[in-house]
């Protein structure tokens, strides 16, 4: 059955789209990320950011299976290395939510990120990321010059 070009629609907006600072994402809130009280629980905030992460890495080109799979000569995985994160409003069941991601700066092996949840206009959560790259030994790997480009911000 013929679904008139409707999956590559739905699949293009799944993960959100590269902007001038960054990355956005749109993220619903279902029941399954709130406590009994219909306000988001405090971990479900980092599946939200890792979500913006993640769909940030995939639009610039960076893909975790192609890093698993060995592409750039051995095995790299990304790692969360520190993590501030500021909660100043709760999200809700049904509240739709922006998740922006930008790049701060890329130094040796390590990228800063810093990313903000909204609802509206109203920022909820700001958090300030460090990740590295580490090889199959663990040990941190210079971070690629090609991506360099791709993940610092186009315009400030």
């Amino acid at each position: 059955m013929d679904d008139h070009g409707e999956s590559a629609a739905l699949v293009a907006g799944l993960s959100g789209a590269l902007t001038d600072f960054g990355h956005r994402l749109m993220a619903r809130v279902y029941y399954a990320d709130t406590d009994f009280s219909g306000v988001v629980y405090h971990a479900r905030y980092l599946e939200f950011l890792e979500r913006g992460r993640s769909d940030y890495l995939r639009l610039t080109g960076v893909h975790h299976t192609e890093l698993l799979d060995g592409k750039h000569g051995e095995r790299i995985v990304w790692v969360v290395r520190r993590m501030e994160i500021d909660f100043r409003s709760p999200a809700r069941m049904d509240d739709i939510l922006t998740i922006d991601t930008r790049t701060d700066d890329i130094s040796g092996a390590r990228i800063f990120m810093g990313q903000q949840l909204k609802r509206g206009g109203d920022v909820l959560v700001e958090a300030r990321v460090e990740a590295a790259i580490v090889g199959e030994s663990g040990r941190p790997k210079r971070f690629p010059k090609e991506w360099i480009a791709a993940f610092m911000p186009r315009a400030s």
